[in-house]
């Protein structure tokens, strides 16, 4: 039994050694790993994945060769080679219009009907009649002339003669009071220029009490008044200052420091101190403004009463030199000098009675004139009437009718309108003698154009519309280096209508065509770009690589280049996002 359980001993530690086998260990690492490589492969796919989604899809073409036809694009107006305007002698209203535009039309045809109804130009000639037969009415109204202003000037003439002539004679008759009078002027007129000055000083004064500014009032009266201005002015500076201490001071001693929290260093004794100062100030303004604003009133009221009292004077010596020098001529007069003044209020006189026999010549004159003009009146009254007659004649119902044969290209006027003489109502385009275009182009590319060539039609929807280049002429207008190509048109065409050409330029074998999309141009030049492939772990990568070329010729859609660009090389044609050189591309197959 002994020897049984030694082996059973012996089995149990041999098979404890087979469960913790070193192999066993490295088979559980290598599946480990290969578990991470596969995650890693995973998440590796599917990044590129998604980059390769934020990339620009792309849509490419191979470049070809072969034959191209270069065109030029260009619009026009068609228009009528020769057109028929329908017009209506004299002044008529419209009553119905039998047409429409783009209706073909015969000769002899019933284009519309005018005259029925009362036209303007007939009211208006009546309202004109009346007009001249009231202005008639009011002529033989006229006043006889009226000459009371040249009697009323006659008649102050001769008063002032007659007060010159009494001045002269009592300056002779008062030689020996001259003196007394003048000197008694001298003093009146110094009377006046004091009083005068004192008016304009007490204004100025009581303007500067008023507005506080004592900068331009007189120097004499400021005093007492400029001293207490000052006083206040500085009290309520003091004051303010004070204030703005104070208020401060409150201000700080409320608020904390930001970052220590900590009261500011203002003690409540720095506080009460700088309200006492403050109020001592505030006490010291409003005393200095009482005074201030007492003694303004005071001295208001007592410069209101001198001025008031000097503007009486004013006036008292103004009427004294104003009788000097009505009665004695004024200061330095002498008998040749009233003497001349009796001369001259003489001619005066004699130049206003004068006046008024011209007056009366001229009258007389404008008698016959307005007689003249009463005649002429009565001639224009009765063309005036003539014409309304006409008219009325004219206002009869009228047919137009058509002269020609053709398409009604433009009508001008609506039932109602009243046409006026020469006024184009209808334009009748005469379809037999055909049809213009005209198209502005670049002088340059005319020199591959020829006489003859026949254009294509890109708005032809009835597909019988042809267009022949007839001429080529200069564009006058200043400066312009363009032409202008002249079609002539026939088909199913109305004119003012816009047709849109393509005119072939010639034709050629090129070794590289590619879509005109594919073609673009900066500040360098034209340029394509094409699809450059790179490879990778993860496949190929495509890029956007910058091809400078040379554009040979274009027709609508596409364009022969030259440049580093090689039959069946992949450009780029639309994108989804803008695309620059060197960017990173994704096809839109991918």
């Amino acid at each position: 039994m002994a020897e049984l359980k030694e082996i059973k001993d012996v089995k149990d530690i041999k098979g404890d050694k087979e469960e913790y086998d070193p192999r066993r260990k490295r088979e559980v690492i290598k599946t480990i790993l290969i578990i991470f490589l596969a995650a890693l492969l995973v998440l590796l796919f599917c990044s590129n994945t998604i980059m390769n989604k934020s990339l620009p899809q792309i849509t490419t073409e191979r470049t070809t060769s072969g034959k191209l036809t270069e065109r030029l694009r260009g619009s026009g107006m068609v228009l009528s080679n020769q057109t028929y305007g329908v017009t209506v002698d004299g002044n008529k209203v419209i009553d119905t219009i039998n047409v429409k535009v783009g209706k073909e039309v015969e000769e002899g045809d019933v284009l519309m009907v005018v005259g029925t109804g009362e036209s303007e130009a007939l009211t208006a000639a009546i309202e004109n009649l009346e007009a001249l037969e009231l202005e008639y009415s009011k002529a033989l109204l006229t006043p006889d002339a009226d000459y009371t202003s040249e009697n009323q000037a006659i008649k102050h003439a001769r008063e002032d003669l007659a007060e010159a002539i009494t001045a002269r004679d009592n300056f002779n008759a008062n030689q020996g009071n001259v003196e007394a009078a003048k000197n008694a002027y001298k003093e009146n007129k110094a009377q006046l220029s004091s009083y005068t000055k004192l008016q304009e000083k007490l204004t100025a004064m009581i303007a500067a009490i008023d507005m506080d500014n004592y900068t331009t009032a007189p120097v004499e009266y400021t005093g007492e008044i400029l001293k207490l201005s000052e006083e206040y002015k500085n009290a309520e500076k003091l004051y303010q200052e004070k204030l703005t201490v104070y208020t401060a001071m409150i201000s700080t001693s409320e608020e904390e420091d930001v970052e220590t929290t900590a009261p500011t260093m203002v003690s409540q004794e720095e506080i009460a101190a700088a309200k006492t100062a403050m109020e001592t100030a505030e006490t010291a303004r409003n005393t200095a403004a009482e005074a201030y604003n007492t003694k303004k009133s005071q001295l208001r009221t007592d410069y209101s009463a001198q001025l008031s009292d000097a503007e009486s004077k004013i006036e008292e010596y103004t009427n004294l030199v104003s009788e000097y020098e009505s009665s004695m001529g004024g200061e330095g007069v002498t008998l040749d000098m009233l003497e001349a003044d009796v001369k001259a209020k003489q001619r005066a006189l004699e130049e206003v009675i004068a006046q008024l026999e011209k007056s009366q010549k001229d009258n007389a004159a404008q008698d016959k004139l307005e007689n003249l003009n009463l005649t002429s009146m009565k001639k224009n009254i009765e063309k005036a009437k003539e014409k309304v007659e006409k008219l009325k004649k004219e206002n009869e119902t009228t047919e137009i009718i058509s002269k020609h044969s053709g398409i009604v290209s433009a009508i001008n006027a609506r039932v109602g309108d009243e046409t006026v003489p020469d006024m184009e109502i209808i334009t009748i385009d005469l379809s037999s003698e055909g049809y213009t275009v005209e198209i502005t182009v670049d002088g340059e590319k005319t020199r591959k154009i020829r006489k003859g060539v026949e254009a294509e039609v890109l708005n032809n929807w009835n597909g019988n519309i042809t267009a022949v280049l007839t001429n080529i002429k200069n564009d006058t207008t200043a400066n312009s280096k363009n032409r202008i190509l002249v079609f002539s048109v026939t088909g199913d065409v109305d004119s003012n209508t816009n047709l849109d050409l393509s005119i072939p330029l010639g034709s050629g074998n090129y070794d590289t065509i590619v879509p005109k999309s594919a073609v673009y141009t900066d500040n360098k030049g034209s340029f394509v770009l094409i699809v450059k492939s790179k490879s990778s772990p993860l496949g190929n990568r495509y890029f956007a690589e910058r091809v400078p070329v040379e554009v040979l010729c274009s027709d609508e859609v596409s364009s022969a280049i030259s440049g580093s660009v090689t039959y069946g090389d992949y450009v780029i044609v639309a994108s989804s996002l803008p695309v620059k050189p060197g960017d990173q591309v994704r096809m839109k197959d991918e």
